[in-house]
């Protein structure tokens, strides 16, 4: 049975696999995190492109059937590259700013993108907001610190609690109706979020939808598997040939899988 490959800077990905996991329980996975690069959204472009072309080549060495580029970052800057190199079904993430602003504009609240700062400074995302946002109710907050403290499993309340706190100090969040999480890494913190902002505010991200995006395309390729038992589980890689990484990507899945990283 081929695989499915994701692929990230890091640990954020996994945020998308455990939904496919969910949504294609008869498949079986690869996970390729580019550890020698991560993290890419502080990164000069130019360099974050070869990072990733590189890491697709490596991928590509494996018989997969499908690519998901699990990370805002590297969709923005390679995902029309990528799809020109390689025939196989490739998805990417978006900001889920469409939906976001559906929700908000009858409401008259506003929406916040939480991203990195190269997502956020790309093209193909002011692309997106430009096309949606009529209202001009969206607002950009990079975050990118967030990265790190996430690849350092670092999940300690008060450390992030206060991070936040600062970083929303700007802002006056009963104005807003809902927190886009632009970035695959942000979702390990939906938990303490949730807690933080006022409970009015929603907060979603682009994994739902990518992976139903997924789905689509390996049925229209007739690549998609309902039924069997996809118990083989997932193939762990990185660019490092890290083993200790690798036991720390099967660790982040487990806690994110839990449900349980903020719970008093």
């Amino acid at each position: 049975m081929k695989r499915i490959a994701f692929f990230d800077s890091g640990l954020g990905g996994i945020t998308v696999l455990k939904e496919a996991m969910t949504q294609l329980p008869h498949e079986q996975f690869l996970y390729y995190a580019d550890t020698k690069h991560v993290p890419y959204g502080s990164k000069p472009k130019e360099d974050v492109k070869r990072f990733i072309l590189d890491a697709a080549a490596d991928i590509m060495r494996h018989d997969i059937k499908a690519l998901v580029v699990a990370c805002n970052t590297a969709t923005s800057i390679a995902i029309a590259e990528l799809r020109v190199r390689y025939a196989i079904p490739i998805v990417g993430m978006e900001p889920a700013v469409k939906p976001a602003v559906e929700m908000n504009r009858p409401l008259g609240r506003r929406v916040l993108v939480l991203a990195t700062a190269l997502t956020l400074r790309e093209s193909k995302y002011h692309e997106l907001v430009n096309r949606v946002d009529d209202l001009s109710i969206v607002d950009s907050l990079p975050l990118p610190e967030l990265v790190p403290y996430c690849e350092a499993l670092q999940f300690d309340e008060a450390v992030l609690a206060d991070y936040f706190r600062r970083q929303f100090e700007p802002y006056d969040l009963n104005e807003y109706g809902t927190l886009v999480l632009g970035c695959t890494h942000y979702p390990f913190y939906r938990q303490l979020l949730a807690k933080l902002v006022p409970p009015h505010i929603s907060i979603i991200d682009g994994s739902r939808g990518t992976v139903r995006r997924l789905r689509e395309l390996l049925s229209a390729h007739s690549l998609l598997n309902d039924t069997g038992s996809g118990d083989a589980g997932v193939q762990w890689m990185c660019s490092g040939r890290d083993g200790e990484y690798i036991r720390k990507m099967q660790q982040a899945l487990e806690l994110y899988a839990s449900g349980r990283l903020f719970e008093e």
